[in-house]
């Protein structure tokens, strides 16, 4: 469960975007075209290395099992 600070913050998160002056900083404004190629190209990149890390680490691996060549005596079936 979130303490109660970041539910406080998430509250008051509105409130202080709604108090901000639009052009109050320099530079803002509606961002430009190939900024937004550039994040989406960008996340997709991400996306895809996040998704080759998990199929990595998820696939089993194929190691030769080393049981074959052992001879069991005592176990019917197994040589």
């Amino acid at each position: 469960m979130a303490p109660s600070s970041d539910i406080l913050f998430l509250l008051l998160l509105p409130v202080a975007a709604a108090l901000t002056t639009p052009g109050s900083c320099s530079g803002c404004g509606p961002p430009s075209l190939p900024m937004l190629v550039g994040l989406m190209a960008a996340d997709l990149v991400v996306s895809l290395l996040i998704v080759a890390v998990v199929f990595v680490c998820a696939c089993p691996r194929r190691r030769p099992t080393q049981e074959d060549d052992k001879i069991y005596m005592n176990m019917p079936g197994r040589g």
